[in-house]
């Protein structure tokens, strides 16, 4: 009986990830690509439900990832080398939760094989964003989902 080798996010750090593994951990929920608030007084972030200007509502994918720095300059691209600061992802990041030794969740397609369990599941906002347009800046507070941390 051959041993039971450990996935490469149980065996790697994040900096020993190559770019396909570490793009990989990325589970499609969209979630990092919600406009935040930054409460001034506590640093607190909050997610609203807007959505940044290239992303899909409906399939939480960005639509032009390769280039979208270039549309987007503050895009956040995520590194291993910023891993201490990924306490602003959603506690359900593979990002975050790799970075912070832990598993991945069962619906994360890596574990259970399925792309879409990540909707099904509704950890995604799938269907439920707003278009960044549609909303007044002034109005995002009206909007918020969640606090982060």
């Amino acid at each position: 009986m051959a041993a039971k080798v450990e996935p490469f996010w149980k065996r790697k750090t994040l900096a020993e990830l190559d770019a396909q593994e570490w793009e990989s951990l990325c589970d499609g929920c969209g979630l990092c690509c919600l406009q935040k608030l930054e409460d001034e007084e506590d640093g607190s972030v909050y997610y609203t439900r807007i959505a940044c200007k290239l992303l899909d509502l409906q399939s939480c994918r960005c639509t032009d990832y390769p280039n979208r720095r270039a549309s987007v300059p503050d895009c956040i691209q995520l590194t291993a080398a910023d891993a201490a600061q990924f306490t602003w992802l959603p506690p359900t990041c593979g990002y975050r939760l790799v970075a912070e030794g832990k598993d991945l969740p069962l619906w994360h397609h890596l574990v259970c094989g399925d792309p879409q369990a990540v909707h099904a599941e509704r950890i995604s906002q799938a269907g439920r964003m707003l278009a960044e347009g549609s909303v007044a800046e002034d109005d995002w507070e009206e909007h918020l989902i969640f606090r982060a941390g």
